[in-house]
């Protein structure tokens, strides 16, 4: 089965798909837009793709993406893959001598603490990933660049690694989403822990009390919320879209029954997925 991810070779997205699915055919795209709207557009099977980080919460591509464009697209899975970054370079560099540092902005934040006490006159530099910015440093004999990615990456272009473990929390670690045609998605889960995500928006946000009204309905059913985050609608100032993870699988009554009263409040209510959980 062929697996879109974020390439370049050695990014944290090959990492997971290299340790979820040792057997999958990965195909690497340029930017994770392009990885979910590769299934979308049924160029590709199937797609892993981040959406949250410890350290720096959701991904916003991925977020906006799924709910803005990828409609025919489902949430089949998660996995969660602990991430470790290191800096590299073409050659054996002191620190204070680096004036830029490349990686992904999602990788710049997950170490920026690192970067502000060991980097002290380098300026960060975001890349299209973090591979990306590993294989630019180990290009580079300008003895001034460095970049920020994976060991994998610095093996694979031939960069020396000048620190390991540089991320500001070694807890760190990505959820990524295996993604799939809606027609394609296999039923609710009927046993075992599941999650279920969904996105909505819309009517009577601007009153007082209307994201409560929304939330109580799962409250009221008993069903859990793991996570909320909200994203700009990109049509008024001040509009949102609203992301939820509950735990609990659309098969369950309470879960769909919470969904279902949902839609008396908002004008958009999307289920992004129904799955087991990681």
């Amino acid at each position: 089965m062929r697996v879109a991810f974020l390439g370049p070779a050695g990014t944290v997205s090959e990492e997971a798909l290299t340790a979820a699915a040792p057997e999958a055919d990965g195909v690497p795209l340029a930017s994770l837009r392009d990885v979910i709207l590769a299934v979308q557009d049924r160029r590709i099977e199937r797609a892993l793709a981040p959406v949250e980080n410890v350290l720096e919460g959701g991904v916003d591509p991925v977020l906006d993406c799924l709910a803005n464009e990828a409609l025919e697209v489902a949430i089949v899975g998660e996995v969660v893959q602990p991430v470790s970054y290191c800096l590299a370079a073409s050659s054996e560099l002191a620190l204070t001598d680096i004036e830029m540092v490349f990686s992904h902005p999602q990788a710049l934040g997950q170490c920026s603490g690192w970067i502000a006490e060991h980097l002290p006159n380098a300026t960060a530099v975001p890349a299209a990933s973090t591979a990306d910015a590993v294989r630019q440093a180990a290009e580079d004999n300008s003895g001034k660049v460095a970049g920020i990615g994976t060991r994998l990456a610095a093996q694979r272009y031939g960069g020396v690694m000048l620190a390991t473990e540089i991320e500001d929390d070694r807890s760190n670690a990505t959820r990524f989403a295996w993604l799939s045609r809606v027609e394609e998605a296999p039923a609710s889960p009927v046993d075992g822990p599941a999650k279920t995500a969904l996105v909505f928006w819309g009517r009577g946000s601007s009153s007082p009390g209307w994201l409560v009204s929304c939330l109580a309905v799962f409250a009221f059913a008993g069903v859990n919320l793991t996570r909320i985050e909200s994203r700009p609608l990109r049509r008024v100032i001040g509009e949102y879209m609203f992301f939820l993870d509950l735990e609990g699988s659309m098969a369950n009554a309470a879960v769909s029954g919470a969904v279902s009263d949902l839609h008396k409040h908002a004008e958009v209510v999307r289920v992004l997925g129904s799955f087991a959980t990681a």
